[in-house]
């Protein structure tokens, strides 16, 4: 196969898996990044001997992980230290009402029953169920490019719909086999992973706990990070050429297929686009209206998944007593909901997450210091002030004070915010999401944003706000989707 020159844009983990994979091929591969750092929205932060990640904090999946690397003939062990954390983490209640989540079934079983008598032999039940679905949906589905539904359209795959659940809720489906209130909040709490509600997202996702129970939290020691100086380490050692502070302002296209990437400062002739840039922020931006995939009333409609309100925080002292990943369920689960999906609006009694990697990795930290970040999510497209989020960081400190015990705030040492202002600016983030769509019925598989441009041939994309949807392994499965696809292109024009 002839070598083609290939532009991506963005340098997120969708971008990077492509390009490697690309360049294994024998192409010429360039990735053009926005900022300073590549990783997206992994980007490291650092200040005063504190080092925070800045977006993801959740290490799922591994198997992804690790089946990615091997493509290279390597193993996530070459690059970075993998730790399970033990408990995965601690749900709060309500001040000194928590429950720590083991990371052995055995511990997992026992908890259950406790919390409900009987809940146990369920667990067994939901938990083989979430383990067919994540082999099968993990295996099959999200591989797939999901360009018309005439892919889905065969007997095995419309059996395998119906066992996977894809017509009914993960609440329903929950609801089946367990009453309590907390088993049932523990098992739909993933489904913030994926953008969306319990009661609109399709049971199909309970393979989400199957990731979370059975397959276990982990953590890659120095960082998330460590994950992208990994994968641009891969590409690198691919022949990937990566241009920081190289936005892409244009993409030019002659005859219906993309000619050239413009910058700032330069135009670069191509082969092949994919970008792993907001796609609407490509489609609507970068792009003439004549190109344009989708009209703005289209994205308009699109179901977002939420933004979130950060705090990154350095104390001066440990804070003893919380786990690594700590939730925040004290107060009511579906008003918050409600407030990010249904009738959009600044929460009056927000849930929130702190994670304390620190307690983990020592090295994210100065000797005797906390890292910590607290996050709240929020409805995308709100209006984002400074005296927004000093109320709300005075709200969740004095509710992280009331159901810990500890107050930090005469400890803190650095502090900073990032919300949907941020997340505009930093990655043209549509509305100022954090996670791309919400992964509801009618915006699963083909009913997604569709990787392939219908008018620049040569186009693609890849990422979050396309399939397979949201999170890292989904980001790196959208990478080697669309690489596939690439593949399958420049080899028809030889």
């Amino acid at each position: 196969m002839k070598s083609s020159k290939i532009a991506i844009i963005g340098s997120g983990f969708a971008g990077l898996a492509a390009a490697a994979l690309l360049a294994a091929e024998g192409h010429d591969v360039t990735i053009y990044e926005k900022n300073e750092q590549p990783g997206g929205r992994a980007r490291v932060w650092q200040k005063d001997g504190f080092r925070f990640d800045m977006g993801p904090s959740w290490y799922w999946m591994p198997d992804v992980f690790e089946n990615f690397f091997n493509l290279f003939k390597h193993k996530t062990s070459d690059f970075y230290e993998l730790k399970r954390i033990d408990p995965s983490y601690r749900i709060y209640w309500n001040k000194n009402d928590y429950n720590d989540i083991p990371a052995g079934i055995p511990q997992l079983k026992e908890m259950f029953e406790q919390l409900e008598p009987g809940s146990a032999a369920n667990l067994d039940i939901f938990l083989k169920q979430a383990g067919y679905k994540y082999s099968t949906g993990m295996g099959d589905f999200v591989f797939r490019p999901s360009h018309s539904v005439k892919e889905y359209m065969d007997i095995r795959l419309l059996t395998a719909s119906f066992k996977l659940q894809m017509f009914s809720s993960i609440r329903a489906h929950v609801k089946k086999y367990f009453n309590n209130p907390r088993i049932v909040k523990l098992l739909e709490f993933p489904v913030l992973f994926l953008g969306g509600t319990a009661k609109n997202t399709p049971a199909l996702y309970s393979m989400m706990n199957y990731a979370d129970l059975a397959l276990g939290t982990w953590y890659p020691m120095g960082g998330m990070n460590e994950i992208v100086k990994a994968m641009v380490a891969v590409a690198e050692e691919q022949g990937v050429r990566i241009k920081l502070n190289s936005e892409v302002k244009e993409i030019k296209v002659i005859n219906n297929k993309a000619s050239s990437v413009v910058t700032e400062t330069e135009s670069f002739d191509v082969d092949m686009v994919i970008s792993n840039a907001d796609y609407e922020h490509t489609d609507q931006t970068l792009l003439e209206t004549k190109y344009q995939n989708y009209s703005a009333a289209y994205w308009d409609k699109r179901v977002l998944s939420p933004s979130s309100l950060l705090f990154f925080i350095g104390t001066n002292k440990k804070v003893e007593g919380i786990q690594h990943h700590n939730l925040f369920f004290d107060e009511d689960f579906e008003k918050h909901s409600e407030e990010i999906y249904e009738e959009p609006a600044w929460p009056q009694k927000p849930l929130f997450y702190v994670c304390c990697p620190s307690k983990t990795d020592p090295d994210v930290a100065p000797p005797g210091a906390e890292n910590l970040f607290f996050l709240i999510p929020v409805a995308s497209g709100l209006t984002d002030t400074p005296e927004i989020r000093e109320r709300y960081f005075n709200m969740i400190m004095e509710r992280f004070k009331t159901i810990t015990g500890h107050d930090i705030r005469p400890s803190i040492v650095v502090n900073r915010s990032y919300a949907i202002n941020d997340f505009i600016e930093d990655y043209h983030s549509f509305k100022g999401n954090a996670y791309g769509l919400a992964n509801t019925l009618l915006q699963t598989a083909f009913l997604k944003p569709k990787l392939r441009s219908k008018k620049v041939e040569n186009l693609l994309y890849t990422g979050q706000l396309t399939v397979p949807g949201p999170g890292v392994p989904p980001a790196i499965i959208s990478g080697q989707v669309a690489a596939r696809e690439a593949i399958k292109y420049l080899n028809s024009r030889t």
